[in-house]
């Protein structure tokens, strides 16, 4: 991981951990999320487009070993999508994963004690397990990237309230996805309704028109799209 952040020029943080895991485990990508309930979640860090699109597919639709690996408190290993029971434990996820060229996910918890602050998911482009040397070493690259992203939380409210330390931490892992937080309170406004049922709205939109999550919110801060608080019109100059 300190080799990772040296080619990066950073400090060892949680890009550095999914980089790492990439280069040792037999997997094509790995991703961070943080997540402070189900299914509210903000994509830390991806090693490339097409996992960060798998993160985000998550927590646009609901489902997915993201989601019950947090909900759960343990390891989410899905070797093959494409199995019966995988379709029918998560229908919509299984689909568009696939669909995103996904064989394999494996979603591991960050957790110390009673304190859960995301999810480090594994994925492969083709089906297939992990041996026990592989899922061992996933689990250690877990319990890491738990406490570099802890410690990078503590250190960014340490650090002296100049309103640039916490935005500075963040940037180099990836961002919270303001935007995200940002649309949904907005939408509370403009919907007048909750803020469960404002982020309910923006993840049923970007499901609808198949597009990502991010993307609707950077609209809705934009304001280039309005929700109606009817469901069905939209108004949309993206």
């Amino acid at each position: 991981m300190a080799d990772e952040a040296a080619r990066q020029g950073t400090r060892v943080d949680v890009a550095a951990v999914c980089a790492a895991a990439v280069a040792a485990l037999p997997v094509n990508g790995a991703g961070l999320s943080a997540l402070s309930g189900i299914p509210v979640g903000h994509v830390l860090c991806a090693t490339d487009e097409a996992t960060e699109r798998l993160e985000e597919l998550q927590f646009t639709l609901g489902e997915g070993p993201c989601v019950d690996a947090f909900t759960f408190g343990g390891p989410v290993l899905t070797s093959d999508l494409r199995a019966m029971e995988i379709q029918r434990r998560w229908p919509a996820f299984a689909a568009a994963a696939s669909k995103e060229g996904a064989g394999a996910v494996f979603a591991l918890p960050l957790q110390i004690g009673a304190i859960r602050p995301g999810v480090l998911d594994l994925y492969r482009g083709r089906p297939g397990g992990l041996n026990a040397d592989a899922l061992a070493e996933a689990l250690v690259f877990a319990d890491t990237a738990t406490r570099v992203l802890l410690d990078t939380q503590a250190c960014a409210r340490t650090d002296p309230a100049d309103g640039t330390a916490l935005d500075g931490q963040f940037e180099g892992m990836g961002g919270y996805r303001a935007e995200i937080d940002q649309a949904t309170g907005m939408l509370t406004e403009q919907l007048g309704v909750g803020i469960d049922e404002a982020f309910i709205r923006l993840r049923a939109y970007a499901y609808a028109y198949d597009r990502r999550l991010a993307e609707v919110a950077r609209a809705v801060v934009s304001r280039r799209l309005r929700l109606s608080p009817d469901p069905d019109p939209a108004s949309d100059d993206a």
